[in-house]
Parts: C-alpha cells; sequence; structure tokens
C-alpha cells in the first residue's frame, strides 16, 4: 500500500521547490514518482501540431520522488509522516503527528 495516493496534499521538503505544496495528480508506484500540481515545472518545446497549431514552449509538471513529499495532516495542516493502522480487517493509513485516518 503506498503512503501517497492521487489527490493527496502535499508538501515538498526537498528541492527547488522546497516548500510548496499542491495535489496529487498521478503516482508512478513502479518508479517511486508522483507528478505534483504546480510542483517541478519544465519547459516543453513542441512543434506544431493539430492541437497546438503555433507550437511553442509549453510549462507542464515533471515527476519528483515520493522520497520529497510529505502528506499534509488533515488535521493541523502541517506537514507529516504516514503511518499505517489495520482496522477490522482494513489497513488504514494514519497521519503520525495527530494519529487521524487520512480518507
Amino acid at each position: 500500500m503506498n503512503r501517497i495516493k492521487k489527490g493527496d496534499t502535499v508538501y515538498v521538503n526537498a528541492g527547488n521547490d522546497k516548500g510548496k505544496t499542491g495535489k496529487v495528480l498521478s503516482v508512478d508506484p513502479a518508479k517511486d514518482r508522483a507528478i505534483v500540481e504546480g510542483v517541478n515545472m519544465v519547459s516543453k518545446h513542441t512543434k506544431p501540431n493539430a492541437k497546438q497549431p503555433q507550437g511553442g514552449i509549453i510549462k507542464k509538471e515533471a515527476p519528483i520522488h515520493i522520497s520529497n513529499l510529505n502528506l499534509i495532516d488533515p488535521k493541523s495542516g502541517k506537514p507529516t509522516r504516514v503511518g499505517f493502522k489495520v482496522e477490522g480487517d482494513k489497513k488504514v493509513r494514519i497521519a503520525k503527528k495527530s494519529g487521524e485516518e487520512i480518507k
């Protein structure tokens, strides 16, 4: 079970975008990378095509390693580590700072 999932709000704790927060758009568990909204922006040069007849330079998010991300605690709104707890027959994610369950 992954610690970070699509739709989570995360805090960037390392790299050029340190201190920024954003929503996770997608996760690649095989490479341990995630794409976060507005974080790790790169310039991509594109040729003119049907979708973009003008072509040019577009800005887009590049994947960032999951080790550089911390989940935002739902209770306090601060970065926290993720733990797991077994409730009945289900394994749920919990925030280490507050003990709150992460939905």
